[in-house]
């Protein structure tokens, strides 16, 4: 008798009960019973290269003001949270850090980190009153590794905003656009984001589909 593969932990919770959810000729998908996350195993994940390449193709201009509007699902939020003059980074800022742009405008001051366009450890170093990360949670090979990076440097009391589109109850996963992009491997849905405020003992407010502030 062939031996069972062995179980496949969650990148999140690290949860051993993680089972398949859909497949198709490029990759399957997995969802973890403990935190709702569905996920990609890392071994169909993209290269470095191959992901940077794809990050190429990408038209996220600051300038662009329909960018700005989409960004302002997030950014409006949470400006309205934070007092006067707050300290920020956004993670996961892109080749044009149009959010950061756009909360520097609103009297915030602003640092940036991404991996592939403004990688300094440095930063990461910090304390901030606040964190934004708009689409780019999904892009995480290692999540629960980068949660645990916003919990150190998001001070008591301090928000985190996260922009991600969520996947619905029921909704029809193999349809889904959001799937169809190829650095896309961690997929949330209102329950792993409650997962994680109650892991972490945060408060926890949804905005529309696809935003959500916790506070520390």
């Amino acid at each position: 008798m062939p031996e069972k593969p062995e179980p496949i932990p969650c990148p999140l919770c690290i949860g051993a009960g993680a089972e398949l959810f859909f497949k198709e000729p490029a990759r399957p998908y997995l969802r973890c019973h403990e935190c709702s996350l569905i996920f990609v195993p890392s071994r169909f994940h993209l290269s470095s290269e191959e992901e940077k390449k794809r990050y190429g193709l990408h038209e996220n201009n600051p300038d662009d003001p329909r960018y700005r509007e989409f960004l302002n699902k997030l950014a409006v939020p949470l400006a309205a949270r934070l007092p006067k003059g707050a300290k920020g980074i956004d993670f996961g800022s892109g080749p044009g850090p149009a959010l950061s742009i756009m909360l520097s405008e609103l009297g915030f001051s602003m640092k940036n980190f991404d991996p592939f366009y403004a990688n300094d450890p440095e930063v990461l170093e910090e304390t901030y009153d606040f964190l934004a990360c708009s689409e780019a949670m999904e892009h995480f090979s290692d999540p629960k590794k980068e949660w645990e990076l916003f919990m150190r440097m998001v001070k008591k009391g301090g928000f985190i905003g996260v922009m991600t589109d969520l996947l619905k109850e029921g909704a029809d996963f193999p349809s889904w656009h959001y799937k169809k992009e190829p650095t896309h491997v961690c997929f949330y849905s209102q329950k792993t984001f409650q997962w994680l405020a109650e892991r972490h003992e945060l408060k926890l407010d949804f905005f529309g589909i696809s935003v959500a502030i916790f506070q520390r």
